[in-house]
């Protein structure tokens, strides 16, 4: 192609583009290509996960922290945001669920929260959307929402009879959904931290968290991005979330250079595409240069 390419990655909160696709991004703004990140929510009801930071100050003014982390991060990836401006909804907790707030973005006609994205879409024309799948990675409110909406932006922004009020028809050429967690990916970790003679910190989490097989995406991945000279831009704008981080925790725990060694990719599923493709890929524009 001529005209420089355009990727947007379409996210559910601030700290979200820093731990799904980061590096990715990084690679791909490297490569001079044009990168957007929409933030759907501000993200006002997150809890605050850095231990060093859970203080009443913090909690009391938690939206504007927030949007200053997305700025921090967003400057340390090199890529363009828009917040999209919905409420965030929280995780509801408990056993009935309690209802999800009045006026959050999970509860939002998706129709609705999907127009303004459309408008975003067809004002910047990407060739290439990045979001969740319908699990929303897992299964928040907001999340599954973004899952939503984004299907029905990818579908709709090249439709000049929807939405006409929200600008000159584009249709982006590809969909794909992160799978950020995938047993093959933290098996090869695990047994690449112990044949390296280090602790592992994923034996816990392969015994537990993938003790449902259903919740495993290994199999539906179709791309993976090489980008692990950008891991540490990755981990240095999930750390600029500082109220969503624990610097010393699980994410941090392996070495880059382990990481490098044993899975060097970002992993993606192709699940929507205007272009002609050929499977599996090692780029989201692949079809497109």
């Amino acid at each position: 192609m001529a005209e420089q390419l355009r990727l947007m990655a379409v996210h559910a909160h601030p700290d979200d583009e820093s731990s799904k696709g980061a590096a990715t991004m990084a690679k791909y703004v490297a490569e001079g290509v044009d990168v957007l990140v929409v933030t759907c929510t501000g993200g006002e009801r997150g809890s605050v996960l850095n231990p060093k930071l859970d203080r009443p100050d913090v909690l009391a003014d938690i939206a504007n922290i927030r949007r200053a982390e997305m700025d921090a991060a967003r400057a340390i990836l090199g890529v363009r945001q828009e917040w999209l401006g919905f409420v965030d909804s929280g995780l509801p907790e408990g056993d009935p669920l309690p209802p999800l707030p009045d006026g959050c973005f999970a509860r939002e006609d998706a129709q609705f929260a999907a127009r303004r994205l459309v408008e975003i879409v067809r004002r910047h024309r990407p060739h290439v959307i990045l979001t969740y799948d319908e699990d929303g990675g897992y299964p928040h409110p907001d999340h599954i929402m973004t899952h939503t909406i984004s299907s029905i932006a990818f579908d709709a922004a090249g439709d000049p009879e929807q939405f006409p009020e929200a600008g000159a028809p584009w249709q982006p050429a590809k969909l794909y959904y992160h799978h950020t967690f995938t047993r093959m990916k933290f098996e090869a970790l695990h047994a690449g931290m112990l044949a390296e003679g280090l602790e592992s910190p994923y034996g816990e989490m392969l015994d537990n968290w993938f003790s449902d097989p259903t919740r495993d995406r290994g199999p539906r991945v179709t791309t993976r991005v090489p980008c692990a000279e950008h891991f540490a831009t990755r981990d240095d704008a999930l750390r600029a979330h500082a109220t969503q981080v624990d610097p010393d925790g699980f994410w941090f725990r392996a070495p880059l250079e382990v990481q490098a060694r044993h899975w060097p990719t970002e992993d993606y599923e192709l699940a929507k595409a205007a272009i002609e493709t050929r499977l599996p890929e090692t780029d989201l524009f692949a079809g497109l240069r």
